[in-house]
């Protein structure tokens, strides 16, 4: 029997639409002849629409691509003494050739102005306290801070302490940032000029100052500040916890589980020396805080959060470099490797490049490759022609929290008299209202930031005081930090650049003050060494750094020292071979000085370490793997626990739980066990503590929590796993683990699918590249034209390959490795480095992102150092000639 013919389905209106469209084009025109004039109108309405939009886009893709430098061909440059070579590779990375180190310093200032001088300048109105004079009353409260703390303030006292040579490369540099944006438009320096020209602004740019470019180091600084946010924190929680309880949410480091990057060691007559024995450590009190202390505090801790993205968050931020020798090395010759990991942004930190001599004479002593701050001359990290070096953040503690009495404005209580407060007084500039006048008073250890906004000045004004007599104006809080105090960091750069063994690097290193870094480093003679430096306060006895102290107290200050260059760790050749630092406590509890107590616990350094042993000899593409190592040093605890909840409601429950049980612990973007781990961890976080802890301290699951809970996990009755928002039932832990898997499970189909083989976690994970300014607009043209996001990565918090994410605020990726770089001493142009983004500031330009897919998909590029490797990359030549 034949089948029925089938009913016809009623048509659609794409239907109709579609059938229209395959009329002949005169009997569709009849037909909106025929249509009413409404329509008409309106059709035509439409069309002109259209034309204005194309016309619009048209008129967009002309601003945004005009900012667009020059690569190929001459352009002249005022100041050089002979003509110089730019040599830009097919991701636009240049390579500068010279004959004179300022003539490489003024074309290096030419070459960051021509890609990325809207960062530059926006990064100098952050550093100084400007960015009300571009963006109106939303910046005022960031330029209070920053003013009160005085960061440009500072980089002028810098200035006269630094090297002739130095402040003749900062001249030159800034001579070659002028010479660029001299006869240059707003419109044609960069895209944003012109979209922030259609909100009304008038703005010129200033010419670039020296100091502008060592102010920007106090802003890193403060990204890689240390533990002032756990002072707080710890502050906050002892209102609520008795000292026990607080003490097991910052558990001692385990240097047994998680060895120091410098293994034994101590200081004999001010001198570290690797093979001896150290001195012991001290033990200070703990204060207890009254109310208006904490309120105080928590007010500061507001102001601290609310900081743009720009200077960092200080939380979260780590990273990993480590060095083998040629034994450990297939090349016979040192490796080197190296991943800053810091907050993410478009575009990123770093601008890859290369200043070179032509030929070495007195006048002309570089010749180095690697990362730069645009706006800063020299290379911070990379190699030159003898030695290699990378940074790690050292994370000592170089800030202090000092609680202050104040008497009316200007008195201050020390030691129970009064000292009168410094005073100055500072002219905020605010774009569409009247200038604001800021008054910035300041104790002997610091700046008073809780006088940052009228809400913190009256702050603690009725809080209770265990002082006897009249207390006066409450509580206020002041700033202990070392980058406060003028140092001439910026020497250091340059003669990092130019040192070509052991005891040059180690020279350059005792003038990098601030922000104190892990420097690990390598040569060509097959040496391999780490290096502490930095200005790291010496503290009395009262006063260990773990919680704000009563400044009225003078026993509780620093002693005005700082521990000596030659007394910080460092070592020469290590026996076992390689060294590795990834924030891990730099030397045991024996060593004599106070570093911090709240060093990184480890995980990353120690999972570094067990690849290196187990591996024996490295080639360059193993120590790039071992960068993009995703290993979950929480799984290996946590997972067995997971597997012995027996009681899951149902099947649908189980079937997610399963996913774990052949899972290897990598957090790959596909991977489908490692999405559900993170949610399991988000949820078993968020039904441990929120109960108990107050929103500001929620857990953000990195290593501290680690291990806090893998000690947790031996207690099952332990009191942290009950929930306190259940009289009538004590929870244990089986019963947390069986909720948080419960309630990953519910989420994750709500997320993505019911079907957990179709589960990913780079869907989760993803890695937002927002520009600083105009990509937070608001706006969404704007933002799509700027921004870069939904990049799909693997990794997570505490890992190697460290993309951290906040369990308290979602899955979105916070930080990650900036760049990576794998340097082979053997050969450099066997050497290979990649870039969180490209080399460029400008949305049109195919630099903006162009190295972006290839470090989400593990790739890295060939780095070519020796003249013949850059001629056989070179994409463009540019000659910059001598004007006139």
């Amino acid at each position: 029997m034949s089948d029925p013919s089938p009913t016809p389905a009623p048509q659609s209106a794409n239907q109709s639409a579609d059938q229209s469209a395959d009329r002949p084009r005169s009997h569709r025109w009849q037909a909106f002849r025929r249509a009413p004039r409404a329509v008409r109108w309106t059709a035509w309405t439409a069309v002109g629409l259209v034309l204005v939009l194309l016309v619009l886009a048209a008129a967009v893709v002309g601003v945004v691509r005009r900012p667009l430098p020059q690569t190929e061909g001459e352009l002249e440059v005022p100041g050089l003494s002979a003509s110089v070579e730019v040599v830009r590779d097919a991701h636009g990375i240049a390579q500068v050739y010279a004959d004179t180190d300022d003539d490489l310093m003024r074309a290096q200032g030419f070459v960051h102005a021509q890609e990325r001088f809207f960062e530059m300048d926006f990064r100098r109105h952050v550093t100084a306290g400007r960015l009300s004079e571009i963006f109106g009353e939303d910046s005022l409260e960031t330029d209070r801070f920053i003013r009160t703390m005085g960061w440009r303030r500072v980089a002028e006292q810098e200035w006269p302490l630094l090297e002739p040579a130095t402040r003749a490369a900062l001249t030159a540099y800034a001579e070659g940032v002028n010479a660029y944006i001299e006869d240059r438009s707003p419109s044609e320096l960069a895209a944003e000029y012109s979209i922030l020209g259609l909100t009304g602004l008038d703005y010129t740019p200033e010419e670039w100052q020296p100091v502008d470019s060592l102010a920007w180091l106090k802003a890193m600084a403060w990204d890689l500040r240390g533990n002032m946010e756990a002072e707080v924190d710890r502050v906050l929680l002892s209102l609520d916890h008795s000292e026990a309880e607080v003490a097991q949410l910052w558990p001692a480091y385990d240097a047994e589980a998680h060895p120091p990057i410098v293994s034994g060691g101590g200081v004999v007559d001010g001198v570290f020396e690797q093979n001896a024995t150290a001195n012991a450590t001290r033990n200070p009190r703990r204060p207890a805080y009254p109310r208006g202390v904490v309120e105080a505090l928590e007010r500061v801790q507001d102001r601290v959060a609310a900081m743009p993205e720009l200077v960092g968050k200080g939380r979260g931020i780590g990273s990993n470099s480590w060095v083998v020798d040629g034994e450990h090395s297939a090349t016979g010759q040192p490796l080197l490797a190296n991943d800053p990991h810091l907050g993410i942004s478009q575009p990123g930190i770093w601008m890859q490049m290369g200043l070179h001599c032509r030929e070495a004479s007195p006048d002309c002593t570089l010749d180095t490759s690697g990362f730069t701050f645009s706006g800063v001359p020299g290379v911070i990290i990379g190699h030159n022609a003898d030695i290699a070096w990378g940074f790690t953040n050292l994370g000592p503690d170089v800030t202090d929290l000092f609680l202050e009495q104040t008497e009316g404005d200007d008195l201050y209580v020390r030691d129970g008299a009064t000292e009168p407060l410094r005073v100055r007084t500072e002219t905020i500039e605010v774009r569409g209202a009247d200038d604001v006048e800021l008054r910035v008073r300041e104790t002997v250890h610091g700046p008073l930031i809780s006088d940052v906004s009228t809400e913190f000045a009256t702050v603690g004004a009725n809080a209770p005081t265990d002082e006897p007599g009249e207390r006066g104006s409450g509580y206020a809080v002041a700033l202990a930090w070392t980058a406060l105090d003028p140092a001439p960091t910026a020497d250091a750069i340059l003669a990092l650049n130019r040192a070509s063994d052991w005891d040059e690097f180690r020279a350059a290193a005792a003038d990098f003050a601030v922000p104190a870094q892990n420097l690990v480093y390598a040569d060509r003679e097959g040496h391999i060494g780490y290096q502490a430096p930095g200005r790291i306060p010496i503290r009395r006895g009262g006063n260990d750094g773990t919680m704000p102290v009563e400044g009225w107290i003078s026993a509780n200050d620093w002693t005005g020292d700082y521990i000596p260059f030659d007394g910080l760790p460092s070592v020469l050749d290590p026996e076992e071979g390689f060294i590795v630092t990834a924030n891990q406590a730099v030397v045991d509890e024996d060593y004599p000085y106070l570093l911090t107590r709240d060093w990184d616990y480890g995980y990353r350094s120690t999972r570094i370490r067990e690849v290196l042993e187990d591996e024996g000899e490295l080639s360059v593409e193993e120590m790039v793997d071992l960068q993009l190592d995703t290993a979950n040093p929480m799984a290996e605890t946590l997972v067995p626990y997971l597997l012995d909840i027996q009681d899951l409601p149902n099947p649908y429950y189980r079937n997610a739980q399963r996913l774990l049980r052949d899972w290897d612990g990598s957090s790959p973007a596909d991977s489908a066990p490692a999405a559900y781990f993170n949610v399991v961890w988000a949820n078993l976080l968020e039904l441990t503590f929120h109960d108990e802890l107050r929103v500001r301290t929620w857990p953000d699951g990195g290593d501290r929590w680690f291990t806090v809970v893998g000690r947790m996990l031996t207690e099952p009755a332990g009191p942290w796993w009950d929930d306190a928002g259940t009289d009538d039932e004590v929870e244990t832990r089986d019963d947390i683990l069986r909720a948080a898997m419960i309630a990953a499970r519910d989420e994750m189909t709500r997320r993505q699918a019911r079907d957990p083989r179709l589960w990913t976690w780079g869907r989760l994970h993803r890695m937002n590249l927002r520009h600083a300014t105009l990509g937070e607009s608001g706006i969404a043209p704007v933002e799509r034209l700027f921004n870069r996001d939904g990049w799909q990565v693997g990794g997570g918090s505490s890992i190697v390959d460290a993309t951290s994410w906040n369990a308290a605020e979602g899955y979105e990726v916070t930080a990650a490795p900036s760049m990576r770089m794998v340097v082979s001493l053997a050969d450099f142009d066997d050497s290979r480095w990649i870039n969180l983004t490209g080399v460029s500031g400008h949305p049109a330009s195919s630099h903006y992102t162009d190295q972006t897919e290839l470090y989400v998909d593990g790739e890295t590029l060939p780095w070519a150092y020796s003249r013949e490797a850059v001629d056989e990359a070179a994409e463009d030549r540019l000659v910059l000639t001598p004007a006139g």
